[in-house]
């Protein structure tokens, strides 16, 4: 019987054990050993592959979901991997969906914010978002603890602990420091949520993908990494080429060589067999947890790429380490050296805070200017705070003159805001998390705690406007403050106060900021 995927990864003397993606499929199986399933069991039965992963609704477009396939396959459970995302369901649907996995024995489980998405009948769909990948997580850890609900008549329970073994993305293939170093910050509230294991999106810079051991040995965090190898196609190079495809990246520079050996007479499938083989090679070389391939749609495509891996000398990752970095002009990375053995000197530019006698496009005078008003009214025990406070307590009560006073403050504050931020006035206002950008109206997703994996080159994945967290992080680095971002509690939206006043739950601790002030 093999080891469970937990007991894999937990175990620091296995031996760099190889998981396998599986892609669902839409519509109904027309035979019952349908291709997807076919290929799950056949890889989860063999001892070379360690687990299979399922995914869920990659690229946005709607599919069997992998419970479906799982639960044909239900006695490999500890071996199996299910992908959660966040795009399709709401808090209410994800937590539902984590109690089958449990209720049928599904406890490995990825938790993703999700892409866009792209498909869906009769015409594309928007997404959930309701809460983002660090949320998730975090409803995940408290699950694992026993969850704590209003009962019957009101009393709390706590339901029976689940025993999920949760994990999370990171994607290091980014342009810019403003885009790349917010991904790993992320990566540390993530792990703090209880994420116990790391799959990085994909991408073809190796250098990139030691920066994110690196970085967590930095931070002291020993974390289980699993090094993602895909087996390209020309198709889906070109796909990973034009940024549509979130957070996978193929450069221009690399995409030029894949044209020419594409063009041989086998479409370039011995090159990218031996591409993915000499990644696993370095991810082994370097000290990641285990390796992962995707890209496949045939059992033997899987072990033809174990077979050349097994060929490589014990050296050799080394050289493949210098070979694979395809990066993007000027591109930025956290730390300064490029050797498989550097130390763990930081990029300068990461240590020292923005230039403030420059002017950034970022850190502009209206940015200023709300900075101080909230100093000024918004910051608790701060300056007019508590006399605000009062004025509010005397407003909430039930008569006539202090519901006219209520409806008049809101409005006004509905109006500027709208004006000044493009408020959707969702009464749970997040603009001091996220540097005063709306999550809500600037942001494709609403994301709350940090970036999604989905930008390219600083270009929020619906492509129509900057990622919000490129300008938050500098602002927050311009003055000094990025580190409170690290280190905040996680912020979930109490949707149950859309269309009420924000600054009036904010001074009568009903938002987000109260709990996150008692943490």
């Amino acid at each position: 019987m093999k080891p469970s995927f937990r007991e894999l990864l937990k175990n620091p003397q296995t031996k760099f054990p190889i998981g396998a993606e599986i892609v669902t499929s839409r519509g109904i199986p027309l035979e019952p050993n349908c291709p997807p399933l076919r290929l799950a069991a056949e890889l989860v039965k063999d001892a070379r592959i360690a687990w299979i992963s399922i995914t869920d609704n990659p690229g946005g477009n709607p599919m069997l979901p992998p419970d479906w396939l799982a639960g044909r396959l239900a006695e490999f459970s500890q071996n199996i991997a299910l992908h959660l995302a966040c795009k399709d369901l709401n808090r209410i649907g994800l937590e539902s969906q984590l109690w089958r996995y449990a209720a049928e024995g599904f406890e490995n489980v990825l938790a993703l914010s999700g892409d866009l998405p792209l498909g869906g009948y009769p015409k594309p769909a928007r997404g959930v978002f309701d809460i983002d990948s660090v949320a998730l997580l975090e409803m995940i850890r408290l699950m694992n603890s026993g969850l704590i609900i209003s009962g019957r008549g009101g009393k709390l329970e706590t339901l029976s602990p689940t025993n999920f073994f949760s994990g999370c993305a990171v994607s290091p293939f980014k342009k810019n420091e403003n885009e790349l170093v917010p991904q790993y910050y992320k990566l540390v509230r993530k792990i703090r949520s209880g994420a116990a294991w790391v799959l990085p999106q994909l991408g073809y810079d190796m250098r990139k993908f030691h920066e994110i051991k690196r970085f967590l040995d930095l931070q002291n965090l020993n974390v289980p990494i699993i090094g993602n190898a895909y087996a390209l196609t020309k198709t889906a190079a070109k796909i990973f080429n034009s940024g549509k495809l979130a957070g996978c990246v193929v450069t221009d520079k690399f995409f030029a060589e894949i044209e020419k050996y594409a063009a041989g007479a086998d479409k370039g499938k011995q090159y990218f067999r031996e591409l993915a083989a000499k990644q696993l090679a370095v991810f082994r070389g370097l000290g990641f947890a285990a390796g992962y391939l995707g890209g496949l749609a045939a059992p033997e495509s899987f072990f033809e790429i174990l077979e050349i891996s097994k060929q490589f000398s014990q050296d050799d990752w080394k050289t493949f380490y210098k070979e694979i970095q395809y990066s993007q002009p000027d591109e930025f990375y956290f730390f300064e050296r490029d050797c498989p053995d550097s130390s763990s000197e930081q990029n300068a530019a990461v240590c020292r805070n923005l230039d403030k006698r420059k002017r950034t496009r970022n850190v502009n005078l209206f940015y200023r200017f709300s900075r101080c008003v909230h100093t000024l009214a918004f910051c608790r025990g701060r300056a007019f705070y508590p006399l605000i406070k009062r004025l509010f307590q005397f407003l909430d009560k039930e008569n006539s003159f202090c519901r006219f006073g209520r409806d008049a403050i809101h409005r006004i504050e509905e109006a500027s805001k709208h004006v000044l931020y493009g408020c959707q006035d969702c009464g749970d206002c997040a603009l001091p998390d996220t540097a005063y950008l709306c999550p809500c109206s600037r942001c494709s997703k609403n994301m709350r705690n940090g970036p999604c994996g989905g930008s390219f080159q600083g270009r929020c994945e619906a492509c129509d406007k900057d990622c919000i967290w490129t300008i938050a992080y500098d602002r927050m680095k311009y003055f000094g403050e990025w580190n409170e971002f690290l280190n905040a509690p996680v912020s979930i939206y109490d949707a149950s106060l859309k269309n009420t006043g924000s600054w009036q739950n904010l001074y009568l601790d009903r938002d987000h900021s109260a709990s996150k002030e008692k943490s």
